[in-house]
């Protein structure tokens, strides 16, 4: 089907899948990345199709094929060209980054000599090509110049900051160890989410959590009011040595969920996880302190363990009292970054095994890229009354 600038979208796209159910799903996502690519040249331009204006900017050029490998085939897209040159469209090289980087994990771990033979038939498949150590390696450095220069942009205000961790699989020195993968997100002045950083090491937990942290602050990152986070120790010492005066507010899932380990008895965990919730969502600081004074009290003779843990850790997830009601919900854990965590599980689950920290990185740091650049995109995700 040849692609051409008055292709009506949403008809085509609708037409091959009824058509061809999703089979035609490869010629459906093709329409779609085309018409994408077209709609961002019609704003360079300034002007509609054929339309004479002093407001153009731009000339169109036609259009230059390009074939890219993705995991349902080869896809033959037609990119858009403007005559006065430096027009690239972004719509093209966000669907397929992160396509790549998982290509590359895989490769890698074939040229590397550690992949077995269902990874090779793997790469084969993804790839469409035999793979050699020249081409993943020219591969990689066209790719982590795009990745690395999103990892070192300058930052600015964000006003909530959320901190979390997740482990993969990194092959070093012949042994298979864990490899620690810091994510930071915020939300600025105008309620608008992003990714402000992500990290991959093998380094000492507080080491690589300071190293991180130290690092959004020489990119500008500046204005935080309040951190969002477990409570991992790494993590702590870093936080208070890279923000002290920042207000901490301690994720209320995970306190639920570390508050299970010290009911004595079974049949008392439903019990424990709607009294520690209802301090959580009481009116007021004010309310939930008294219900955390009767809480204690109430299981300071049966479950003496539970009480004197829970006195000494649920205070940490009340900070959120001290800012707006309208926020609350969105303050009260690090589940923001779920679905992130979730993609990036999703990607990494493929590759398994990570060849090194630098393929790792590359994967995680594509897929978390493409999210960031989603969000721009949403509704805001607090709204800030002046």
């Amino acid at each position: 089907m040849t692609y051409t600038p008055d292709c009506t979208l949403p008809t085509d796209v609708l037409d091959q899948i009824a058509g061809g159910g999703l089979d035609a799903l490869p010629e459906a996502i093709r329409l779609l990345i085309n018409a994408a690519m077209l709609q961002e040249r019609q704003k360079v331009l300034g002007v509609g199709p054929y339309e004479r204006s002093p407001e153009r900017q731009a000339h169109a050029n036609g259009f230059k094929d390009k074939t890219v490998q993705t995991r349902m085939g080869a896809l033959t897209l037609a990119v858009p060209q403007v005559r006065e040159g430096g027009f690239f469209p972004k719509s093209f090289d966000k669907g397929v980054r992160s396509e790549r980087a998982l290509k590359l994990a895989i490769a890698e771990m074939y040229v590397q000599g550690v992949s077995t033979r269902k990874v090779a038939a793997i790469t084969e498949e993804l790839c469409g090509f035999e793979v050699s150590s020249a081409q993943v390696s020219r591969a990689a450095a066209e790719l982590d110049s795009v990745l690395d220069d999103w990892r070192k942009r300058p930052l600015g205000t964000y006003r909530y900051v959320y901190l979390d961790a997740r482990y993969e699989k990194v092959r070093q020195a012949g042994q298979v160890r864990d490899a620690a993968v810091l994510i930071a997100s915020g939300v600025d002045a105008t309620g608008k989410r992003a990714v402000l950083g992500v990290s991959v090491a093998l380094s000492e937990q507080e080491v690589h959590w300071r190293t991180f942290l130290e690092g959004l602050v020489e990119r500008g990152l500046r204005g935080v009011e309040l951190i969002i986070s477990d409570a991992h120790g790494g993590l702590q010492a870093a936080r208070k040595a890279v923000f002290g005066g920042t207000p901490w507010q301690r994720c209320q899932f995970h306190l639920q969920q570390n508050a299970q380990a010290y009911v004595p008895r079974q049949e008392m965990k439903r019990e424990v996880a709607a009294a520690i919730r209802a301090i959580f969502t009481a009116p007021s600081l004010h309310d939930a302190k008294r219900l955390l004074g009767e809480t204690v009290q109430r299981y300071r003779a049966g479950a003496p363990r539970l009480a004197t843990w829970m006195e000494e850790n649920l205070p940490e997830g009340l900070m959120v009292f001290a800012f707006p009601e309208a926020h609350w919900r969105r303050l009260r854990t690090t589940n923001g970054l779920e679905r992130l965590n979730q993609e990036v599980r999703r990607r990494t689950r493929v590759a398994r095994l990570f060849p090194n920290e630098a393929s790792c990185l590359r994967l995680v740091t594509a897929v978390v890229m493409e999210i960031s650049e989603d969000w721009e995109t949403d509704k805001a995700y607090l709204t800030f009354e002046h």
